[in-house]
């Protein structure tokens, strides 16, 4: 017997139907546990990348976690807004606008690490470790830059 939720074997098998359901899922909890900090999912994702790097412009930010401009503007507004991100002007050439973290950014980042391990430690409960790591694994493989020889 089928129930609403239920989309049929030929669905529930396809590549697709899984890792969006995965995904779904995962950002549900990322969510949940991100919230408390006050970022989301995708703004960790930026805080990320900018850590531990030499300051970045804007468009290699967003050409790194390939969002486009009107989406990275958007990002970088939110996490400014909370004091997180700090823009100016590169000391090297002053047409470039430059992201760094800010102290505040930093500490948040700490805290949002936490908590997404730990929506991620929910999320793979169904697995033991050596499951977890092997996922983690073939995903980098499917998805590792192809463009590179």
């Amino acid at each position: 017997m089928t129930t609403e939720r239920d989309p049929g074997p030929r669905l529930s098998a396809r590549l697709t139907y899984l890792l969006k359901r995965a995904l779904v899922d995962l950002e549900d909890l990322h969510a949940e546990h991100l919230a408390p900090v006050g970022v989301s999912g995708r703004e960790l994702a930026v805080l990320l990348l900018l850590d531990g790097i030499n300051p970045e412009s804007q468009q290699q930010v967003a050409g790194r976690l390939r969002v486009d401009r009107t989406t990275m503007v958007a990002l970088l507004d939110g996490l400014e807004a909370k004091g997180l991100v700090a823009r100016h002007a590169d000391a090297g050439d002053r047409r470039r606008n430059v992201v760094e973290l800010t102290g505040d950014g930093r500490a948040a980042l700490t805290r949002a690490v936490s908590a997404s391990d730990e929506a991620e430690r929910q999320f793979l409960a169904e697995l033991d470790d050596a499951e977890s790591a092997q996922l983690r694994t073939l995903l980098t493989r499917l998805t590792q830059d192809r463009s590179k020889p």
